[in-house]
C-alpha cells in the first residue's frame, strides 16, 4: 500500500487539488489534533495567493465558518436576543438578494423545530418557537445545525448557478467535520442529505470532505463510491510532517495507527520520552475496552508485569512533547522494547503500514 510523505499541510492541500483533477471527490479520514480545520484553511488559500489572478475558489465550512456569526443578547433587557452575520464575508454574497429563508428551511426542518427569520437590512438572525417565544437564544447545538443548513443552502446556490449568480466564483467545496456535536442518528441525517446534494453537483464542483468521525465517514464513501474518488487516512507523523495513505469504507483506528507509531520507534532505536506517555495511553484504552479498572490489567500474566507496570507508571508522567523530543537512554529504551513487544504478542493487532 503506498505511502506517501509530506512536510506541511500545505503541499498535502497542493496534493488534495491535484487529486481533484480526475476525480470529483477527495474523502480524508484524520484523527482529532492532525490538522483538519488548518488543512481546509491551506487548501482553500491556494487560489488567492497566487501571483497571477489571486481569487477565492472555495466554499468551505469547517470550526471557522461558525466565527461569521456572533449573538446580542440584550443583557440589558435579556429579551430581544439575535445572531449578528458578518456581513463582509464572501461566504454571504448572494445571501440578501437570493432570500435564503425557504431553502434553509427545507433542510433545516429535518433535524429541529424552531424557525427563524432573517433581517436583511440589519444583518442579523432571530429565533423563534411554536409555542409564541420570539428572540430566543437556540442551543450551541441548534445554532451548529443552523449554520449548517445555511451553509447547505449556500453550495446548493453555487451547484445551481448558471455563471451569473454571486456564487459564480466556486469551483471546490470543502467540507470539515459538520457533525461534531451531533449523535450517531443525525450523523447519518447529515451524510446522506449532503452525498445527495454533491451528487447533484458532481459535474459543476469539486469536492473534499473530511472528518474523524468513523460513521459519518462510512456513509459518505458508500454514497460516493460509484463515483470518481479518492480516499486517504491523514496522518500526523510526529514531528516529521504528514502521511498520506489510501484507506477504504473503514479507516484505521486511532490506537491502531499510534502502535504502528510505537513499533516504528522501536525498530528504529529512535524511542523518546513522549513515547511511553503513548504506550500508556494505548494500554489504557485497551483496558477500558475490556472493562479493567487500572491500565496494568493488560499486562497480567507477562513475565516482568510488575517491573513494566512501574516503569509505565514512573516514565509516563513527565510532560513531554512530541515538538521537543528527548531520546531516552539505553536502559530505558530496551525496557520500553520489552514492554511494547509482550503487549504486542498477547494481543495480536493487525498494524497498518502508514510508515512505510
Amino acid at each position: 500500500m503506498k505511502v506517501h510523505k509530506y512536510k506541511t499541510l500545505r503541499t498535502v492541500a497542493v496534493r488534495l487539488r491535484d487529486d481533484l483533477n480526475n476525480h470529483h471527490f477527495v474523502l480524508l479520514y484524520a484523527y482529532n489534533g492532525t490538522g483538519k480545520t488548518r488543512l481546509s484553511m491551506e487548501f482553500k488559500d491556494i487560489s488567492k495567493k497566487r501571483k497571477k489572478n489571486p481569487q477565492a475558489d472555495t466554499l468551505y465550512y469547517n470550526a471557522y465558518t461558525e466565527d461569521l456569526f456572533h449573538w446580542n443578547n440584550d443583557l440589558e433587557n435579556d429579551t430581544r436576543r439575535y445572531l449578528i452575520i458578518n456581513e463582509e464575508s464572501s461566504f454571504f454574497e448572494g445571501l440578501k438578494e437570493l432570500s435564503l429563508e425557504e431553502k434553509i428551511f427545507n433542510f433545516l426542518e429535518r433535524y429541529a423545530d424552531f424557525d427563524f427569520k432573517i433581517d436583511y437590512d440589519n444583518w442579523t438572525i432571530s429565533f423563534s418557537k411554536g409555542d409564541g417565544s420570539d428572540y430566543i437564544k437556540i442551543s450551541r447545538g441548534e445554532e451548529n445545525i443552523f449554520i449548517w443548513c445555511l451553509f447547505l443552502a449556500i453550495a446548493e446556490l453555487a451547484i445551481d448557478d448558471d455563471g451569473n449568480g454571486p456564487y459564480n466564483w466556486v469551483k471546490f467545496i470543502y467540507v470539515d467535520d459538520p457533525i461534531s456535536s451531533l449523535d450517531d442518528n443525525n450523523a447519518i441525517g447529515v451524510a446522506s442529505d449532503l452525498a445527495k446534494l454533491l451528487k447533484k453537483g458532481k459535474d459543476k464542483v469539486k469536492v473534499v470532505i473530511s472528518s474523524h468521525h468513523s460513521l459519518f465517514y462510512n456513509v459518505m464513501y458508500n454514497e460516493l463510491k460509484k463515483i470518481a474518488n479518492k480516499s486517504h487516512f491523514l496522518h500526523k507523523n510526529g514531528s516529521n510532517g504528514y502521511v498520506l495513505m489510501p484507506t477504504n469504507e473503514t479507516p484505521f483506528f486511532h490506537h491502531v495507527a499510534i502502535l504502528s507509531e510505537l513499533k516504528r520507534a522501536s525498530e528504529t532505536k529512535s524511542v523518546n520520552t513522549y513515547h511511553f506517555n503513548m504506550l500508556r495511553s494505548i494500554l489504557e484504552k485497551t483496558s477500558t475496552f475490556f472493562g479493567y479498572d487500572d491500565f496494568s490489567n493488560c499486562i497480567n500474566g507477562i513475565e516482568d508485569e510488575v517491573l513494566f507496570s512501574r516503569a509505565l507508571n514512573l516514565l509516563s508522567h513527565g510532560k513531554y512533547s512530541i515538538y521537543q523530543p528527548m531520546e531516552m537512554n539505553q536502559d530505558n529504551k530496551e525496557l520500553f522494547n520489552r514492554i511494547l513487544n509482550a503487549f504486542l504478542e498477547k494481543y495480536e493487532f493487525r498494524l497498518p503500514e502508514i510508515f512505510a
